[in-house]
């Protein structure tokens, strides 16, 4: 059965830091790269970050020294570190498998919701 649950989102002023993270199923997890995704109101869905299950990580520009994606594979948990907010990281974030073809994915978690504001 796959199973995500993202958890830490929250209400941050600007500059603020949250940490995000993400409970799979082993059936998900243990065999596939890792990654966070964002969708923000009125916007389509984007790829944020990426970990392999070896620990590389990729980044979208847009968060790049900011945020940092990590894994417990341990834990079967995914983590986003996000630093140095702004308003435009404002979202619900989910997390899922990385993969170029995440469009076609037909099973998101309920993700969770960032909001930065003063």
């Amino acid at each position: 059965q796959v199973q995500l649950v993202e958890s830490g989102g929250g209400l941050v002023q600007p500059g603020g830091s949250l940490r995000l993270s993400c409970l799979a199923s082993a059936s998900i997890f243990s065999m596939n790269a890792m990654g966070w995704y964002r969708q923000a109101p009125g916007k389509q869905r984007e790829l944020v970050a990426g970990v392999t299950r070896s620990g590389s990580t990729s980044y979208v520009y847009s968060v790049k020294g900011r945020f940092t994606i990590s894994r417990d594979n341990a834990k079967n948990t995914v983590y986003l570190q996000m630093n140095s907010l702004k308003p435009e990281d404002t979202a619900v974030y989910y997390c899922n498998k990385y993969s170029s073809s995440w469009r076609e994915f037909d099973y998101w978690g309920q993700g969770t919701q960032v909001t930065v504001s003063s």
